[in-house]
């Protein structure tokens, strides 16, 4: 171990002691981006950033899991990222499937599917469904897995879920019009009976959301790291969650 590694030890060590646990986030979403560009950076193909960067998610959700953050949504594979080449696709696909596969069978987590899967294919959909439904008995932290998903194709859904649910019940458009709440809405998004994210944390220097969870981060805090997601570390981590924890939180009054 070098000096610039006991430098970074206590450095880390210093920021965990610095943190108030009673400020934290209770839930923590995350915009993993820079796969492609780490990758690139390292010499190597599309797939092996993909990799590196499932992997990536196992570490953070620990980190998340240690500072006893209640529930991480991670965004993996948008409704946009399916505009790109059937094998690079198929990459994403095959990276998150393991990543899911890995994490059912440690039984640690909760884990949970959000976006529109029929959009995918329904092989590989189907399958990320069924282990997700293998973890519905864990006791612990919830981590949803954002595949398929896009915030303008999450309201049109939940609008769609809606109108159909109305309809059902014989009431009219007029009706259902003229009694809609905010409420209602959010009973049919894809994280219904969830808190909204605390926290919003976006990997490789892009400050935007890009369309995720639209309506529910409406209050959250964001962090932007110039990291790369397969190269964020635990220090960056830790800087998000002093970051947070130092910010007083106003929800618009």
């Amino acid at each position: 171990m070098g000096v610039s590694d006991l430098a970074y030890g206590v450095y880390e060590r210093r920021l965990v002691k610095s943190l108030d646990p009673a400020r934290l986030p209770h839930h923590v979403g995350a915009i993993v981006d820079g796969n492609r560009r780490w990758a690139k950076g390292a010499g190597t193909r599309f797939e092996q950033g993909y990799q590196a960067g499932a992997d990536k998610i196992s570490e953070f959700a620990q980190w998340c899991d240690e500072l006893g953050v209640e529930i991480v949504t991670l965004w993996l594979l948008s409704t946009d990222n399916l505009q790109r080449s059937p094998q690079e696709v198929g990459s994403i696909l095959a990276a998150v499937e393991g990543l899911m596969e890995k994490l059912a069978a440690e039984r640690r987590w909760s884990l949970a599917v959000i976006g529109n899967l029929d959009m995918l294919p329904a092989e590989s959909a189907g399958r990320m469904k069924r282990l997700a439904d293998s973890t519905s008995d864990v006791q612990g932290m919830r981590v949803n897995i954002c595949v398929g998903y896009g915030g303008r194709q999450e309201l049109t859904d939940a609008m769609r879920s809606l109108l159909l649910d109305q309809a059902a019940k014989g009431r009219s458009l007029t009706e259902v019009a003229g009694t809609l709440e905010v409420d209602d809405i959010a009973e049919h998004l894809y994280t219904k009976g969830q808190p909204d994210p605390d926290l919003v944390i976006r990997t490789s220097g892009e400050q935007r959301l890009s369309g995720f969870l639209l309506w529910q981060s409406v209050h959250s805090e964001f962090y932007f790291s110039d990291a790369l997601w397969p190269a964020f570390r635990h220090v960056d981590f830790l800087r998000a969650m002093r970051s947070y924890a130092a910010r007083e939180r106003r929800f618009g009054h």
